[in-house]
């Protein structure tokens, strides 16, 4: 059994496999342009952030049905506990099934008849959070969260993804601010590829309370001592910073040396299906790469359940770190 661990990272679109994408695709009467799944695992071969999103988006259109989107959550509940996931904080990206004609209710409710039953079928708790995209308007994000209202009792939070350059986290003030009033958690993506202000920018504007990604706060000191300081959280998500060309080779990651400075780290699998790994297969990837010795892994598993959303259920998250500090490698 893998090293129990929560993830706080994983964005539910990016566990579509091809498999399971063709799969869809049969079902709705959706033509995808690829021949078969092994052409279309050779297009997950990405440049950038944004060659990604453009397969990403392109195969989202596969989802039509409540149906549709229990399937892909059973899916990767499935993985992500045999992977030893003992708890998941799940992404969705609304405005981008909105857009296609989609309704919220169907996106929440097909989620949530998988998340709703998780425990129970999967043995792994959940949360949800609802991700906008920047690079759409401020506007679209508020008219977001008011179709999101009566779901608020199965959504957790906000969250921030999509192309982060050239769309700084000031222009989602208003909305971050509207669902600090609705009681949501919130979490932005920032200092991917984005600049280390951006990271100063989420806490400063935002009031975010994890930072997703968070990698170039080493270029800036002073934010790394903040970081530390305020115990804020990073969500790394080191096999997607290596296909989307952030660090070169797993080797150059700034992992080890963000955790010998006091930052509270923690291992995520990002879009799975699309970046290699699920989230195990990341923390084997930082061992062998980073040389990481299993009280570093256990370090980044307790960050994981320290960093969660569990102040509802402390029990819970005391049972999950109790599981990591007497698991033997």
């Amino acid at each position: 059994m893998p090293l129990p661990k929560a993830e706080l990272h994983l964005h539910i679109e990016g566990t579509l496999e091809p498999e399971l994408a063709f799969d869809l695709a049969a079902r709705n009467g959706v033509k995808l342009r690829y021949a078969d799944t092994e052409e279309l695992r050779e297009a997950y071969r990405f440049e950038d952030l944004q060659s990604f999103l453009n397969l990403y988006y392109e195969l989202m259109t596969v989802l039509r049905t409540e149906r549709d989107f229990e399937d892909l959550a059973n899916a990767y509940l499935t993985r992500a506990a045999a992977q030893g996931v003992r708890h998941a904080e799940i992404f969705f990206d609304p405005q981008a099934h909105l857009a296609r004609g989609l309704d919220m209710g169907t996106v929440v409710e097909g989620l949530w008849a998988a998340l709703g039953r998780s425990e129970e079928n999967h043995g792994v708790s959940t949360r949800l959070i609802l991700c906008f995209l920047r690079d759409e308007s401020a506007d679209s994000a508020l008219e977001t969260l008011e179709a999101a209202r009566p779901y608020l009792d199965r959504i957790t939070g906000i969250g921030l993804d999509s192309a982060e350059v050239g769309h700084p986290p000031a222009k989602f003030r208003q909305v971050y601010e509207t669902a600090a009033g609705l009681g949501l958690r919130r979490v932005a993506h920032a200092g991917e590829e984005g600049p280390p202000e951006y990271i100063t920018q989420s806490l400063d504007l935002l009031g975010i309370e994890r930072v997703d990604h968070g990698l170039r706060c080493m270029e800036d000191p002073e934010l790394v001592e903040r970081l530390v300081r305020e115990r804020v959280p990073l969500t790394l998500c080191p096999l997607s910073n290596v296909r989307l060309r952030t660090v070169d080779t797993l080797a150059d990651h700034p992992l080890p040396a963000m955790l010998d400075a006091g930052l509270l780290c923690t291992v995520n699998s990002d879009d799975p299906a699309y970046f290699g790994g699920y989230a195990d297969d990341n923390f084997r990837a930082v061992r062998e790469s980073l040389g990481l010795t299993e009280d570093r892994l256990r370090e980044l598993a307790r960050n994981s359940f320290l960093a969660s959303f569990l102040e509802d259920d402390e029990e819970r998250r005391a049972r999950y770190l109790a599981e990591v500090d007497a698991y033997v490698f």
